[in-house]
């Protein structure tokens, strides 16, 4: 591989270090810019065993995964079993013809499987309860085939200075081309970021290959339309084989659009039905008058100011009125007052 090889490997790996969001540093890993350059620089073909080295890439990360997680080895360690794993399968693919259909069919089948069982993964997780689960290291969202479970585990701890770090990654860019070299064909999908991916991201692991699983039909597409064009022409294929990449990755990213749900006639009718019928157990409501008038004291009450008096005779202003004798006081005054 030349400089540029290099400058690019280590490009991809500095971006990726600096993204956090894990779903993001996927997509930007997945971008087939090595591969690009690898079938510029390189002049070889694509064919079967390129597109089954797509699934070499999925192995990878698989093996770093488990390896550094659940063995409990060294990142370097593991990163170099998840290399000894891809040159195996390579060298077993070189070493027979592979029809470009049939391992179109098999990475569709080995993606859609895989799809289905991140998928059930999720929902199980989903259902699991939260207190008998145990604590988890990193994020442990899974991928399912309608989108991506965002986690928040986006903010990583600072490692080493940025320019220290970005000569770790020349020196690890270099090394990796040169051991890409001796792998022939299968250096167009070799993972030369992704040694070092593997060691950038160790903490999400496990949620990056599942996200980089995800965007694996993304790069099945590149390869796909590279390989019908490029008897026609390089440039042509490689402007077919981008576009094919964006095509599905934008199937794969943009959210989709759910309909609304249709109401349901029967919530209708009791919703209409509760609002119709009235309540035997509500109260009565109180009606108040439009013009309130200030409430006296009770009848029974007592007077505060002594009992209640007639009016005044002498206080009123109409025409005085003279009581007629009374009777009783008319016998009294004949019994007494004349003689018989």
């Amino acid at each position: 591989m030349t400089w540029s090889a290099v400058l690019l490997v280590t490009a991809v790996v500095w971006a990726v270090s600096v993204i956090r969001s894990v779903r993001l540093r996927a997509l930007v890993y997945s971008l087939p810019l090595p591969m690009t350059l690898a079938l510029v620089s390189t002049g070889y073909r694509v064919d079967g065993a390129q597109l089954l080295g797509v699934l070499g890439l999925n192995l990878f990360f698989v093996t770093v995964a488990v390896t550094h997680h659940q063995l409990r080895w060294p990142i370097l360690l593991a990163d170099g079993a998840g290399v000894g794993v891809y040159v195996a399968l390579s060298a077993g693919l070189l070493a027979v013809p592979v029809p470009f259909e049939a391992a179109l069919a098999g990475m569709l089948v080995l993606w859609l499987a895989a799809m289905l069982l991140l998928r059930r993964r999720a929902r199980s997780h989903a259902s699991t309860p939260a207190a008998g689960r145990p604590a988890a290291v990193g994020s442990e969202a899974a991928v399912g085939s309608e989108g991506a479970l965002e986690t928040s585990s986006d903010v990583r701890p600072e490692g080493l200075p940025a320019l220290l770090k970005l000569a770790v990654i020349f020196v690890g860019a270099i090394l990796t081309a040169l051991l890409g070299a001796v792998l022939r064909g299968m250096v167009v999908t070799f993972p030369y970021s992704g040694v070092l991916v593997a060691v950038e991201a160790r903490r999400e692991l496990r949620e990056f290959s599942r996200h980089f699983a995800r965007n694996s039909l993304a790069l099945v597409g590149f390869l796909t339309a590279y390989h019908y064009l490029q008897d026609v022409s390089s440039a042509l294929a490689l402007g077919a084989g981008w576009g094919a990449f964006a095509l599905v990755a934008a199937a794969l990213h943009l959210p989709l659009r759910t309909r609304p749900a249709a109401p349901d006639p029967a919530a209708t009718n009791r919703t209409a039905s509760n609002r119709t019928a009235p309540d035997p157990t509500a109260a009565p409501p109180v009606r108040h008058s439009a013009d309130p008038k200030p409430a006296g004291p009770p009848s029974n009450a007592p007077n505060p100011a002594g009992p209640e008096r007639g009016p005044d005779p002498a206080a009123s202003t109409g025409p005085a009125v003279h009581p007629g004798p009374d009777p009783l006081a008319r016998d009294e005054v004949g019994q007494v007052g004349v003689p018989g």
